[in-house]
């Protein structure tokens, strides 16, 4: 039976590919104050506004592709079972062919209605004013905005209790509930923690190694070390 892998990954991976991080830009994302288009309050002032910086967002990522880091994760599942618990909205975990991929934070390529957070479709172009569901109501992104609950951290940490190994790419530890997921690790599970800047991992008990380079450079090492270590 594989031994279990679990990989929690953040924007780091994703910007590698061309997307762009608010946190980069001092709070502002594409020129936005990040509560006017990341919150429920910024979506009841400004619906119109939300929904075009998301269908910017959604024709971005019909222009971008997985890199190597997305890629080394599909060719671990060769020697391990490997899951993806992922802060990203983007798609590219799937595009490179992870088998089990987790979205803590939503998904571009998903609406829902803004009545029946359940009610989810599939959704590839633009969303605009006037798209509704089936009971016509206006339909929303289907992203986790600041100040609500995240509905898949249960499962995340479901997942995280059953890992052998846990590895974290490209985030900063600092956006909670999904940066507490390494604090549900069973004892002695080793840690590897994928970053140019790591963060410092507080209370973290069990064995932890730290590959200081970015997701395209840090996962391919990682691969080598798990394979060297394990086969």
């Amino acid at each position: 039976m594989k031994k279990k892998l679990v990989v929690l990954t953040g924007a780091g991976i994703s910007a590698e590919s061309g997307i762009s991080t608010f946190r980069d830009a001092g709070g502002l994302w594409e020129g936005h104050d990040i509560m006017e288009v990341a919150s429920p309050n910024g979506f009841k002032n400004n619906p119109k506004l939300v929904l075009e910086f998301y269908n910017l967002r959604r024709k971005q990522l019909h222009q971008v592709q997985p890199n190597i880091g997305h890629r080394t994760l599909v060719e671990l599942e060769t020697y391990f079972d490997v899951h993806i618990i992922t802060q990203n909205v983007d798609n590219l975990h799937e595009q490179a062919g992870s088998s089990n991929v987790l979205h803590l934070h939503g998904e571009l390529f998903k609406v829902r209605s803004t009545a029946n957070p359940n009610s989810i479709l599939e959704w590839k172009h633009d969303l605009l004013l006037g798209d509704t569901d089936n009971e016509g109501y206006q339909l929303r992104p289907h992203i986790v905005w600041f100040g609500e609950e995240v509905p898949a951290i249960e499962e995340a940490v479901n997942i995280t209790r059953e890992a052998d190994y846990f590895v974290i790419i490209g985030t900063s530890m600092q956006v909670y509930p999904a940066a507490s997921l390494i604090h549900h690790t069973k004892p002695n599970c080793p840690i590897f923690y994928i970053d140019p800047s790591p963060a410092t991992l507080y209370d973290v008990t069990n064995p932890l190694e730290i590959i200081k380079n970015t997701a395209c450079h840090g996962v391919p090492i990682l691969k080598e070390k798990l394979l060297h270590l394990f086969f």
